[in-house]
């Protein structure tokens, strides 16, 4: 691999000219067409645990859906390489045409595709087989479209010009929730559980007719045609990309000291935002969305105005200041959503605090993957009555052999043997009175609208979604500029879906099974805190501002 040099000070910015409007227009459009595709299955996570994982107990119904949520994420780094392959060879245009064509019959699919009760285990085999190809077509589909913006952009104003292409995933989840408000609105509540949940999926259709129309109207990439003119394409940008630790280096820095950071800042301000609001503070799924899609039109924007002052005064100085903001003020953040949309939770919380006191030998962790294991000690009931309810709880250790118990307040109910003749009849009066204390110490069971402050929710999540915007407003400028043109697609989409599809993509899960085994409603955020530091800390010391490389060269040099 050999070294870019940089060009020097950019010329001053020029306007748009009419074709590199349309390519941004059209790049962008069609993306978002594909983030929405994406984003439905996150938003509808609840309804397709209720049809497709219905055998699983609640808990772990939750998590598996998101788990399946997840898989696409697992194996988006691998649609990177054979679509990043696939456009160093044969270019960008083709390659995210079909990309769009995959993604988008696999969402049609999802909308049509029998639930577990019709077909049994087939169902969820299906869904999870129809997440992975969407995962493996998305894996294609953004390093195709900021590789081919970038390099239609003027020197000077890639990061304005690839800004555009940052607003595509909020703004596909910003439709993808206005879609399923529009019909939840339409139905009542049996009816969209029982199929209006599959209209968004079927509406995609038409999405991606209009996506592959404008795409088909779409020219290569100048820079791309005039270096398969002159030959200098590479013959193997697998081995060129990774093979070359030169080039190698460079790979993991991306990873590393910018996306992984850039992944977990970027879902947990908007989808482990909406999952806390759901199904930890219990906020309706109207009012919950309405207040994510608010947040996400306000801050929105902000991609353009960071994408544009990435090209002033740099790239990484706006993506480590959105790492670190995040590392100090997401503890404070989530717990003023708690105090604004459930502020009844939160005054049981602080006066009733729960703990749950018993030999950890005899309590299991609250996470169920197969399906069959059953909670049937004290530990295991309260633990397991205390989640369902949303009710957080601190673990005290208890001397080996001790029967748990659970105090709430100043209350302490005592368990029992579960090895006891008469354990069955205990363990359904130990129930009854536990579900009764927490009624009684003012736990609710939902969020009351009216009790809610919803303008200090919708400025506290449009915080959570300005960082999103530092963090990824500039990324993907900066992730073409340290590439040379014959390797870049493949190159920068690697890292780029390492770090958002398992570092981020698995953040909800991981945040949720967290949660669910301390009992802390804010214990899953010292996930995205501890993956943001790392970023922070790899980017600060050895990532190199890339602002002023001149991406035309053959040979790049990011000093």
């Amino acid at each position: 691999m050999v070294n870019v040099a940089a060009a020097g000070a950019p010329s001053a910015p020029r306007g748009m000219t009419g074709v590199e409007r349309k390519v941004i227009f059209a790049s962008s459009l069609g993306t978002v067409f594909e983030w929405y595709d994406f984003y439905l299955y996150g938003s509808l996570a609840g309804f397709i645990a209720n049809n497709f994982f219905t055998a699983l107990d609640e808990g772990t119904r939750n998590i598996f859906a998101l788990l399946a949520f997840a898989a696409g994420f697992f194996v988006r780094p691998f649609g990177a390489l054979f679509f990043g392959r696939l456009g160093d060879l044969i270019g960008r245009k083709y390659t995210f045409l079909i990309t769009i064509l995959i993604m988008g019959a696999s969402t049609f699919l999802v909308g049509v595709l029998p639930t577990y009760n019709s077909i049994g285990l087939a169902a969820p085999v299906i869904l999870i087989t129809l997440r992975l190809l969407q995962g493996l077509a998305l894996g294609g589909e953004y390093g195709g479209a900021a590789t081919y913006v970038a390099e239609h952009a003027p020197h000077g104003q890639r990061g304005s010009y690839t800004a555009w292409i940052q607003t595509t995933a909020t703004l596909g989840l910003f439709l993808s929730l206005i879609v399923i408000l529009i019909c939840r609105e339409s139905l009542d509540a049996k009816e969209f559980a029982e199929y209006g949940w599959r209209i968004p999926f079927l509406v995609s259709i038409a999405l991606l007719g209009i996506s592959v129309w404008i795409r088909l109207k779409l020219n290569e990439s100048p820079m791309f045609k005039k270096m398969k003119e002159e030959g200098k394409g590479s013959k193997a940008p697998l081995a060129d990309s990774f093979g070359n630790w030169f080039n190698l280096k460079f790979v993991l820095l991306a990873l590393f000291g910018l996306v992984a950071g850039q992944g977990v800042v970027w879902y947990t301000g908007q989808f482990y935002a909406l999952f806390f609001l759901q199904n930890t503070l219990k906020v309706d799924f109207f009012d919950a969305n309405v207040l994510i899609a608010v947040s996400l039109a306000l801050g929105t924007p902000f991609f353009i105005v960071f994408g544009k002052l990435s090209d002033k005064i740099g790239r990484k100085p706006i993506i480590m200041a959105g790492c670190l903001l995040a590392i100090v003020t997401y503890f404070p953040i989530f717990k003023g959503i708690t105090h604004y949309a459930n502020p009844a939770l939160e005054m049981a919380m602080e006066k009733s605090p729960v703990s749950v006191i018993a030999d950890p030998d005899r309590c299991s962790v609250q996470f169920n993957p197969t399906g069959i294991q059953k909670f049937t000690t004290a530990c295991d009931v309260m633990k397991s009555t205390l989640i369902s309810r949303g009710v957080p709880y601190t673990n005290i250790e208890a001397p080996q052999g001790t029967i748990a118990s659970v105090k709430i307040g100043n209350e302490t109910i005592e368990g029992y043997d579960p090895t006891a003749p008469d354990a069955k009849d205990k363990a359904a009066a130990f129930t009854k009175a536990l579900g009764a204390a927490i009624t009684q110490a003012g736990y609710p069971t939902k969020a009351e609208s009216a009790q809610m402050n919803k303008p200090m929710v919708v400025v506290l999540l449009f915080v959570l979604v300005l960082y999103v915007t530092m963090v990824y407003g500039p990324i993907a400028a900066m992730l073409v500029e340290m590439f040379p043109t014959r390797i870049r697609y493949t190159s920068m989409s690697l890292p780029y879906h390492i770090g958002n599809g398992w570092f981020g993509g698995f953040l909800p899960a991981t945040a949720a099974a967290i949660v669910l085994s301390t009992g802390n409603i804010y214990s899953g955020l010292w996930y995205p805190i501890i993956i943001a530091a790392m970023t922070l800390v790899i980017g600060t010391l050895f990532v190199r501002e890339t602002k002023d490389v001149d991406i035309h060269a053959d040979i790049v040099d990011t000093k």
